[in-house]
C-alpha cells in the first residue's frame, strides 16, 4: 500500500501564508516564506497547501518545535495529556516536577496562564488558517474539474472540521474563523457545532471514496467524523443514519472495505498501519529526509520506559494507571468485565517491588487487551524482553509500575521503525484519530440511547470477539534470552475474554447497556486519548475521576491533590494570553470558560 507522499514533501510547504492570511497570532506561526496568492493559484500550488494543511495535523514546524515555538508534545495529536491523563488513563509519569504543567491538568486544579493551552490553541488554529487558504486558492484557480475542486475542498473541509473538533472538545467555547471572515478578531460567544456539520456533511457528499494516497481523507472517514460529531451533540437517530453506510459500505482511502483487524495490536505496529481498520490516521513516517524525527510520531517522543536498563533514551511519561489495568480483570467463569466493582478484583501489581524473584504475577483470568496496551513485569514487552518492572520506571512511588506500549516501535524494527534523530525517539506508529472498532462501538452508543439493544450489542460483540481470538493473544518467548528470536505457544498470562451473551442488553435495559459500552470502550480505546472526553460528553466526569483520585492516591503520590469540579472542569480555560491579544474597543472579545475567572 502506497504512503501518503505528503508526509515527506519539503516542509517549506506547511510553512507557506498567504497575503490574505488572518494576521492574528493565534491564528498563524512567525513566516519562514512568503508566496503571493497568483504564485499559489495554480493545481500544483494548491495541491502544496493541501499538503500544508494536511502536515498541520502533527502540530510541529520543521525545526521539531510545536506551532509557537513550544514543545511537541504540549499539542500532541493523540492528546495524551489532555484526553489520556486527564481522564484517568495515565498517570503524567516521569517524576515530580518534571513538566509541571501536565501535573495540574491532571489534577483539574490548572489556571489560563498554563502553557500548554495556549500551545494546543495556536497548533488547531494554524491547521484552520491552512485549510481556509486551500478553500480561497482552490476557488481561484483555473481548470479543475467539478468533481476534482469538490475533492480538494471537501479534504481541506474535513480537516477544518478536524481542528475545529479538537478545540471544540478541550475549550467548548471558541471563535469560528473561516474563508470569508474578514476581521480575525471573533467572540467566542456562538456555539459551532452546526460549523462542524456543515464541514463533515459537504466532506461526506463530495470526496471521492478512494485516495491516491492512504493518508488522505476519504468520504468514509468523513462520514465517521460526521456522525462522531452527531453523537457528541446527542443527536442519537442522525449518527445512526450515517454510522449504518459506514460501517456496512464504507472503506479506506486506499479501498479496503472497513474490517476489524485480526490482531488487536496490528492497530499498532508500524508494520501492520493502514489496514482495514484504519479510517483516518495522521501517517508517521521514521528517518525521513528532510524532516527526521518531525515526520515520525513526534509527541509521543518523552513516552517510553526509561530507568536504569531502559533500551530507551528518554522519558517514562504516561504511565498506566493502577486503576486503568484493573480494568482488564475478566470474571473466570463468564469472561466478562467486572463492569462495577473492579478494583475490589484489582490485578496484581509490582509497587515497591525491586526484585523480580519477590513478585508473584497475576494468575486471574485478564483481557489479552491489557498487555498490548501495558508493560508490566514479567509478561514479553512487545519484542524488547520481559517488563523488569522497576528498572524501566523512573519514580515507581509517584506514577505507578507500568509502562505505555501502543506508540513503541518493536526492537527488530528499531532501524527503520524507530527515530533517534532527537534526544527523545520518534516512532513510525501511525496517530489513529479514528479507527473502526471506534466507529462500531459509537454505533452501538447511538443504538442504545435509540433502544436498540440487540444491534448495540453485536457492535461491542464484534469488538469483544476480536480481543478473545488466540492468533492476537501475547504470548510468551521461545528464549527469553533471544526477545526477538520467536515466541512460544503458551501465553504470557490467564487470558480469558467472552462476547456478553443472547439477550443481555435488551434484558438489562438502557443503563446497564451504556455501562457496557463504556466500559468497552475504555478497554479497546486505553491510551488513545479519547478517555477525558468520553466521560465529559457522558455527564460522568465527576462521579468516574473524583472515584479514580480517591482509589489511586492511595498508591502514588501523584495525583492526591485531584478534584474534577462539575461546572468547570467539563472544559480547558481559554489561554490567558489569547484574551489579552483578541481586543476590540479596547475590550476582549473572548469570553472565559466558567469556573476560570
Amino acid at each position: 500500500m502506497k504512503t501518503s507522499r505528503y508526509i515527506i514533501i519539503l516542509m517549506a510547504f506547511s510553512m507557506i501564508t498567504l497575503n490574505y492570511s488572518c494576521k492574528k497570532s493565534y491564528l498563524e506561526t512567525p513566516q519562514i516564506g512568503s508566496l503571493s496568492p497568483e504564485l499559489l493559484q495554480t493545481k500544483a500550488g494548491v495541491d502544496g497547501l493541501l499538503i500544508g494543511a494536511y502536515s498541520a495535523l502533527r502540530a510541529v514546524k520543521a525545526d521539531g518545535a510545536a506551532f509557537g515555538g513550544a514543545d511537541s508534545w504540549q499539542a500532541s495529536p493523540d492528546n495524551w495529556v489532555y484526553g489520556g491523563v486527564a481522564g484517568g488513563d495515565a498517570h503524567k509519569g516521569s517524576n515530580a516536577g518534571d513538566q509541571g504543567p501536565i501535573e495540574s491538568i491532571a489534577g483539574f486544579f490548572p489556571n489560563a496562564s498554563n502553557p500548554f493551552f495556549n500551545t494546543k490553541w495556536i497548533a488547531d488554529y494554524e491547521g484552520i488558517t491552512r485549510c481556509n487558504n486551500v478553500i480561497i486558492a482552490a476557488g481561484k484557480t483555473p481548470g479543475y474539474s467539478a468533481a476534482d475542486l469538490a475533492n480538494i475542498i471537501g479534504q481541506a473541509r474535513f480537516l477544518r472540521g478536524h481542528y475545529y473538533f479538537d478545540l471544540k472538545k478541550m475549550f467548548n467555547n471558541v471563535p469560528y474563523i473561516d474563508e470569508t471572515t474578514p476581521d480575525p478578531v471573533q467572540p467566542n460567544t456562538t456555539d459551532i457545532w452546526s460549523k462542524i456539520e456543515a464541514d463533515f456533511l459537504y466532506a461526506y457528499n463530495n470526496l471521492a471514496a478512494t485516495q491516491p494516497d492512504v493518508g488522505r481523507a476519504n468520504k468514509w472517514a468523513a462520514g465517521a467524523y460526521l456522525a462522531k460529531t452527531y453523537l457528541y451533540e446527542q443527536k442519537y437517530a442522525n449518527a445512526k443514519a450515517i454510522f449504518d453506510p459506514v460501517i456496512t459500505q464504507g472503506q479506506t482511502a486506499g479501498g479496503l472495505a472497513y474490517a476489524l483487524v485480526a490482531k488487536f495490536h496490528d492497530n499498532f505496529n508500524a508494520q501492520t498501519k493502514n489496514n482495514s481498520e484504519s479510517v483516518f490516521a495522521i501517517q508517521a513516517i521514521a528517518n525521513s529526509d528532510p524532516g527526521g524525527i518531525t515526520q515520525s510520531n513526534d509527541g509521543d517522543r518523552l513516552n517510553y520506559p526509561y530507568g536504569t536498563s531502559s533500551p530507551f533514551n528518554c522519558c517514562s511519561f504516561y504511565q498506566p494507571t493502577v486503576d486503568l489495568v484493573n480494568h482488564f480483570r475478566t470474571n473466570s467463569t463468564t469472561g466478562l468485565p467486572y463492569l462495577d466493582d473492579f478494583n475490589t478484583h484489582a490485578i496484581q501489581n509490582d509497587m515497591g517491588i525491586l526484585s523480580a524473584a519477590d513478585f508473584t504475577p497475576d494468575a486471574g483470568t485478564i483481557d489479552p487487551r491489557l498487555d498490548w496496551t501495558v508493560g508490566r513485569r514479567g509478561i514479553p514487552y512487545l519484542d524488547w524482553g520481559l517488563h523488569p518492572g522497576n528498572d524501566w520506571i523512573r519514580d515507581q512511588g509517584y506514577a505507578g509500575p507500568y509502562s505505555p506500549i501502543k506508540h513503541v516501535y518493536t526492537q527488530a524494527g528499531q532501524n527503520t521503525e524507530g527515530d533517534q534523530h532527537s534526544w527523545g525517539p520518534g516512532t513510525a506508529v501511525n496517530y489513529n484519530i479514528i479507527r473502526f472498532a471506534d466507529v462500531l462501538l459509537m454505533a452501538a452508543e447511538a443504538e442504545a440511547q435509540l433502544g436498540n439493544f440487540s444491534k448495540a450489542q453485536d457492535y461491542v460483540n464484534m469488538v469483544r470477539n476480536r480481543a478473545a481470538n488466540p492468533d492476537g493473544f501475547v504470548y510468551k518467548y521461545a528464549d527469553n534470552s533471544n526477545p526477538t528470536g520467536g515466541y512460544s505457544t503458551t501465553p504470557a498470562a490467564n487470558y480469558l475474554v467472552k462476547p456478553y451473551p443472547d439477550g443481555n442488553f435488551a434484558g438489562n435495559g438502557l443503563a446497564y447497556s451504556l455501562k457496557a459500552i463504556y466500559y468497552e470502550r475504555q478497554v479497546e480505546l486505553a491510551m488513545e486519548g479519547h478517555r477525558f472526553f468520553d466521560i465529559v460528553r457522558w455527564g460522568i466526569g465527576d462521579q468516574a475521576l473524583n472515584a479514580f483520585f480517591q482509589y489511586e492516591s492511595k498508591i502514588t503520590t501523584d495525583i492526591t491533590p485531584g478534584h474534577f469540579t462539575k461546572g468547570k472542569s467539563e472544559y480547558y480555560p481559554i489561554p490567558q494570553v489569547q484574551i489579552d491579544l483578541m481586543v476590540k474597543g479596547g475590550k476582549s472579545v473572548l469570553k472565559q470558560n466558567p469556573g476560570y475567572n
